[in-house]
């Protein structure tokens, strides 16, 4: 089995772990990023984390935090694909010789390309979510956005490819997606590999077991999110803008409107679940990952 094929089987599973674990916690997120600004004196509609929680299973029950899980669910095996496979190849040409284990340096690289890469899969994958998902918090708003209820993944394909402009308004937010993925998985795997080998005592990581990779996932996704957060609330917003009749020209436009209707606070909204969300979903991503290579030879 080739080691292109074996990337993308354990990247298969590893994402599909994190995806499992994650998505609930991404869902609030979403909804906290998307939800419209309150008229002056009114409350939002969400008061924060666990009242988003609390709405969404009253209104819609414990299948709405899985919304939108269709599109990267459908999706996870490419997108995999592409992040440890591209990931893979730049470590290949990267060492010195076959089997050398790389620096942390050297990771941030591999992680850079691979999130270069990712950005085209992502970008309109999670368009399709950051619609289905924001469309409960949007609803009463008077977005035209969410005046069309989308009945699934292929129905928002199908409604952006007919009246968005066509397979260009799938890429909306191509800009703030890859200022997201390109330092955010630089960031993911170097801080990955330095854990790895901080716990290992040097660079043979090997050995470690599955608490470590543990460690080690978790606290590098929760580096992906420190690190990019305000990206990924500029991104949110822009996907899910009304094409008729935008709010935002650009993704400057939307981190300057935000800035100044609700400060920097603005950009960090839904925080907490995505920081919730990215230790356990992580850690399962990498751990899986991990296990299934080791399997595979």
């Amino acid at each position: 089995m080739g080691d292109v094929a074996k990337d993308l089987t354990a990247g298969t599973i590893g994402g599909a772990a994190q995806l499992i674990c994650g998505h609930p916690f991404d869902t609030i997120k979403v909804k906290l990023q998307s939800q419209p600004t309150p008229a002056p004196g009114q409350p939002p509609k969400y008061a924060g984390a666990m009242d988003a929680v609390k709405q969404t299973l009253a209104a819609e029950g414990p299948r709405g935090l899985y919304k939108g899980m269709g599109a990267p669910l459908a999706t996870v095996a490419a997108f995999n694909a592409v992040l440890f496979t591209v990931r893979g190849q730049m470590e290949t040409l990267l060492r010195s010789h076959p089997g050398a284990p790389l620096t942390v340096n050297q990771q941030f690289v591999c992680g850079a390309g691979a999130g270069v890469a990712v950005s085209f899969l992502a970008c309109p994958t999670e368009l399709v979510k950051c619609r289905l998902q924001a469309q409960s918090a949007l609803a009463g708003s008077g977005a035209a956005t969410v005046a069309v209820k989308y009945g699934g993944p292929m129905d928002v394909a199908r409604e952006v490819l007919r009246s968005e402009g066509g397979a260009r308004g799938l890429f909306k937010g191509l800009f703030p997606t890859m200022a997201r993925e390109v330092p955010g998985n630089a960031i993911m795997f170097g801080v990955y590999e330095a854990v790895k080998q901080l716990i290992a005592g040097g660079k043979d990581t090997s050995g470690l077991g599955r608490g470590s990779l543990i460690v080690a996932g978790g606290l590098a996704g929760a580096s992906f999110w420190f690190l990019v957060y305000p990206t990924d609330v500029v991104k949110s917003v822009i996907q899910v803008d009304d094409y008729k009749n935008p709010k935002y020209s650009g993704s400057f436009d939307a981190f300057r409107k935000i800035k100044a209707t609700e400060g920097f606070r603005g950009l960090y909204k839904g925080f907490g679940p995505a920081m919730a969300r990215s230790v356990p979903a992580n850690a399962a991503c990498f751990l899986a990952y991990e296990m299934t290579r080791s399997a595979l030879g």
